[in-house]
């Protein structure tokens, strides 16, 4: 119980520290005193250790539950091997079907608190970071006795503290699974030297080295939390599951043909009529026998996903498609393309406007959501993807690439520090620095298409050839071990 009331102290310490910083007046600042008599009202009424405490997990993520595939990851495979996992998380988008027919999986959505509505900027996000507060440690403090909590990170303010002093006056084990650093991420935002960004960085930085394991997505990012950090971490890879993988031809034909009834570059050519035949731009199926083909002439599909936040710069796509364009004009053995670009996020209504600004001739744009089922086909139906995911920490790995090479999709990425950890230069894909590099790489990849001769064809082959780890084996060997040895 000491070292409960030690976290108890130190969070509530912290609190009223970041208030006073951010220049709430004295009463306000103290409010997470009151954290300490919640933490114990909820205390006492605990009832003793349940005896099967250590086949419970719960799995914590203060973001959209459907918009955090690798969380939903670690979900299933908790339930594969026989725990029963509670998912914490903001229920904005539709989880994967998988999540949501898993007996075992129990959803608890919470709400995503906006604080005060008047005042300064900063004394706002305090206030809603408090209100968070009190609302994840009441939510933890609540849910059934649990051997485990797993938590994401990014965003960790102020999941990490609180999280950690629910696993101390419960006796759960308290695992942390680094995705990147928060405060890189603010940085993006409010520039390093912010004085909400150093708090980000000291409270990251504190709290994290108080979890009982972490897991993180890179070496390179392994090693700097043990160097910088004083954190031991075991790497967990992204990897894909089994449902990326390539699309069947008929596959292809019923999204291409659900995707047109809203997506115009997804619809034939209005000069194309055939007898007897369904066509989409890329397919088409003959209603007589069933049989399904790829429409002669067909455009390259060239996919892309994304958050729609400053660590991805869209307008090097644009600009390369634009250069694109051009290449087309002076050359007859260039496909004209389809791009897609999926996702959802704050700057997407920025970019729309962008692209409905080009006047591309031999260029179709859209950017659809995609159901987390119609995701992985559509990768899997795609000839090339691009990523424009630079990390803010400079050691993370996009996850979007890991389901495309799933896919045995190849990918023109843009360069930073540790990508080389996933992206082979020459080997499974491409690697740019800047618009005009990738639309070079785009001339060349497509200068055989449709052929699978070329640059685009070996890389695919080599895709198929690496008999790649699949997300299972790796996390049965990486985390299972873990789990077993401090819940069994």
């Amino acid at each position: 119980m000491a070292d409960a009331n030690a976290a108890v102290a130190v969070v509530t310490v912290s609190l009223v520290l970041l208030g006073l910083l951010s220049g709430l007046s004295l009463s306000w600042a103290l409010l997470p005193v009151a954290v300490v008599v919640l933490i114990f009202v909820l205390a006492s009424g605990l009832r003793g250790r349940d005896e099967l405490a250590h086949l419970n997990v719960c799995v914590l993520v203060l973001g959209d539950i459907g918009r955090s595939p690798r969380m939903q990851y670690h979900a299933l495979s908790l339930s594969r091997h026989g725990y029963s996992v509670t998912l914490i998380g903001f229920l904005g988008t539709k989880p994967h079907q998988d999540i949501l027919e898993d007996d075992r999986i129990d959803i608890l959505p919470i709400s995503e608190l906006m604080g005060l509505r008047v005042g300064p900027k900063i004394v706002r996000y305090v206030s809603k970071v408090i209100f968070q507060s009190f609302q994840l440690f009441y939510v933890l403090m609540k849910i059934e006795d649990q051997g485990y909590i797993l938590m994401q990170n990014p965003p960790g303010l102020p999941a990490i503290a609180v999280a950690w002093v629910a696993s101390r006056v419960r006796g759960n084990q308290f695992i942390i699974d680094w995705h990147n650093y928060g405060y890189t991420i603010m940085a993006l935002t409010h520039g390093e030297n912010h004085p909400i960004v150093r708090v980000a960085k000291w409270y990251e930085k504190l709290f994290g080295c108080f979890s009982d394991h972490n897991l993180c997505v890179t070496n390179a990012m392994r090693e700097d939390l043990r160097k910088n950090w004083n954190i031991e971490a075991t790497t967990l890879y992204d990897k894909p599951p089994s449902i990326f993988r390539e699309t069947p031809l008929k596959l292809q034909h019923e999204l291409f043909v659900r995707m047109s009834s809203v997506y115009s570059p997804f619809r034939p050519s209005s000069d194309v009529t055939k007898e007897h035949m369904e066509l989409t731009a890329f397919t088409e199926r003959n209603t007589q026998t069933g049989a399904v083909t790829r429409s002669a002439g067909r455009p390259a599909l060239l996919i892309s996903s994304t958050s729609w936040t400053e660590d991805e710069d869209f307008s090097i796509l644009l600009q390369a498609l634009q250069e694109y364009e051009k290449f087309v004009e002076e050359e007859d053995n260039l496909p004209s393309l389809v791009c897609v670009i999926t996702g959802k996020g704050p700057q997407k209504e920025y970019y729309k406007k962008l692209i409905d600004s080009k006047e591309f001739q031999h260029v179709k744009i859209c950017t659809p959501w995609l159901e987390a089922e119609d995701y992985p086909v559509l990768l899997g139906s795609a000839d090339l993807g691009v990523c424009l995911h630079k990390s803010s920490s400079g050691l993370d790995l996009p996850m979007k690439v890991v389901d495309m090479f799933g896919c045995c999709l190849p990918v023109c990425a843009i360069h930073f520090q540790c990508l080389h950890e996933l992206v082979k230069h020459e080997e499974n894909g491409l690697i740019f620095k800047d618009s005009n590099e990738l639309s070079q790489q785009l001339k060349l990849l497509f200068s055989d298409f449709p052929g699978d001769q070329g640059k685009l064809g070996i890389f695919r082959k080599n895709l198929k050839e690496s008999g790649q780890r699949r997300w299972n084996e790796n996390w049965d060997q990486n985390v299972l071990p873990l789990i077993k040895e401090h819940c069994d």
